[in-house]
């Protein structure tokens, strides 16, 4: 009975044992990690015990690392919460003492989130940090989980471009102001040709006055395009057919006018004459600068592109004056005064989605890429790269991109205005066509009808009456009709 109790007794604390082992292994799951309070100096999540904790340098920057309450919220720490779950650390966030990304300074020692990895202040650096060639020379990047690249942040109102002395132009591209120029002389030709051959219109040319002349004929048409009913009045369906398609071409040609210049006149402070980094140098009217020890300062210092040259010695002569420290002061400065920023357009695109006076150039140069940075001899680096991309893959990354990224204004840069091209009015032109293709018909078939029963009284060849009616109304001979002659001698 004794052996007996005893092993009755070890079994139920083997068992306790093994509960208590399990109970501190869910513990332990980073899935279960708690979210603890952050300060603004640092964000540590997770007490397993167990796990390796890396400590994280970052710096402030909306929307990639921002201070909400007593916690640090943003892209990067979203990017660091969905790395650590899936590589399984723990880590502690510290935004970096000097505010810097990362430069050689004059003694040549790195400064910024470069200086803290190398000396090994921090593990890893997770922040919008470029990947360039001399911090790659020092430390090692992960795949970049954002692309990005260089461009120009403007203030609207102080690009807008002045308007022309014939502005009122601009709704129509060229080519379309040539078509319905065109379309206006060729419409009324027409109405001056088939109200000629058109017997319900003019039914005796020897002594009757054709009021549709080739100068009313003009104002006719001036008048349809101006929405005003004007004199003569036309009388034959020929003409009526004619008259009818030109005055609904008219109204749609009216529309799409007012519309277009309409939306002309209200994006009018986005017609952009700072549209590349050439027309920045050229004008005289904007400071332009960037983040002082920034990868974009030295992309333009390093570039042999004359260009970036020119920009650089502006920016290298006027130092103290045009490069800024933070990007928060590059974006209030650009709204406050005549300055342009020259940074990262992913940031530029996030400025101008929050304030909606402010617009990025179109010109976007150096393609580069975030990546996070590691010490050269880091065992985490490899690991990182591998959780980047699988983020990409599963879509994490765009999901990120989209929530942080959100415009908070409407963004009529979106639907940017440009002129009508012929080709958005085609069907107008056609259908013009096909109109007066059948005004010209209409006034062939009451000509041949008149002529046959002339012909017929005459007894004539209708083909010779149908030429000398349209030899008479087209005044291509002087001579009198015999035909009409004959046949009033004939009806007496």
């Amino acid at each position: 009975m004794d052996k007996g109790l005893q092993l009755t007794i070890c079994v139920v604390i083997t068992l306790l044992l093994l509960r208590e082992s399990s109970q501190a292994g869910e513990e332990n799951d980073p899935e279960m990690l708690p979210a603890s309070t952050s300060g603004l100096g640092a964000d540590s999540r997770g007490t397993a015990e167990g796990l390796p904790t890396l400590t994280v340098t970052t710096i402030l920057e909306d929307p990639y690392v921002m201070v909400r309450g007593a916690e640090l919220e943003g892209y990067c720490m979203d990017l660091l919460r969905a790395l650590a779950g899936m590589l399984r650390f723990q880590y502690r966030v510290k935004v970096v003492g000097d505010g810097q990304y990362g430069a050689v300074s004059a003694g040549g020692n790195w400064t910024g989130m470069i200086g803290e990895v190398l000396r090994k202040e921090a593990d890893i650096a997770v922040a919008p940090l470029t990947v360039t060639s001399a911090r790659e020379e020092v430390v090692s990047f992960t795949t970049p989980f954002l692309q990005t690249g260089i461009g120009i942040l403007l203030r609207k109102d102080t690009v807008s471009q002045e308007m022309s002395f014939f502005h009122f132009l601009s709704p129509f591209s060229k080519e379309t102001w040539t078509g319905v120029l065109f379309a206006y002389l060729l419409t009324c030709f027409c109405l001056f040709l088939v109200a000629r051959l058109s017997p319900c219109e003019w039914n005796e040319p020897k002594n009757e006055e054709n009021h549709f002349t080739f100068l009313n004929s003009l104002w006719f048409g001036a008048g349809a395009l101006a929405l005003q009913g004007v004199t003569p009045r036309p009388q034959a369906l020929s003409v009526r057919v004619i008259a009818v398609v030109w005055w609904l071409f008219t109204l749609a040609l009216l529309a799409a006018y007012i519309a277009n210049f309409t939306a002309l006149l209200s994006s009018g402070s986005e017609q952009l004459p700072i549209q590349t980094f050439e027309d920045l140098v050229k004008q005289r009217n904007l400071e332009f600068g960037t983040l002082e020890g920034s990868s974009t300062f030295y992309f333009f210092k390093n570039s042999k592109n004359p260009i970036h040259q020119m920009i650089y010695e502006y920016m290298e002569k006027r130092r103290e004056h045009v490069l800024v420290k933070t990007y928060q002061e590059a974006v209030q400065r650009v709204m406050d005064s005549n300055y342009a920023f020259i940074g990262e357009s992913i940031s530029q695109d996030l400025a101008a989605a929050r304030h909606c006076n402010l617009i990025r150039a179109p010109e976007v140069i150096g393609a580069r890429g975030f990546g996070i940075a590691t010490t050269q001899a880091s065992p985490w680096t490899k690991p990182l790269s591998i959780a980047v991309l699988k983020l990409r893959e599963l879509g994490d990354l765009d999901y990120l991109r989209n929530k942080w990224w959100e415009s908070s204004c409407l963004r009529r840069s979106r639907d940017r205005w440009s002129p009508l091209e012929p080709p958005a009015l085609g069907g107008l032109f056609l259908a013009l066509g096909v109109g007066l293709a059948l005004g010209i018909l209409a006034a062939v078939a009451e000509l041949s009808n008149s002529s046959r029963h002339v012909a017929g009284h005459a007894k004539k060849s209708c083909c010779s009456v149908f030429i000398e009616e349209i030899c008479t109304r087209l005044r291509l001979k002087g001579s009198a009709r015999p035909s009409q002659e004959t046949s009033g001698k004939a009806n007496a």
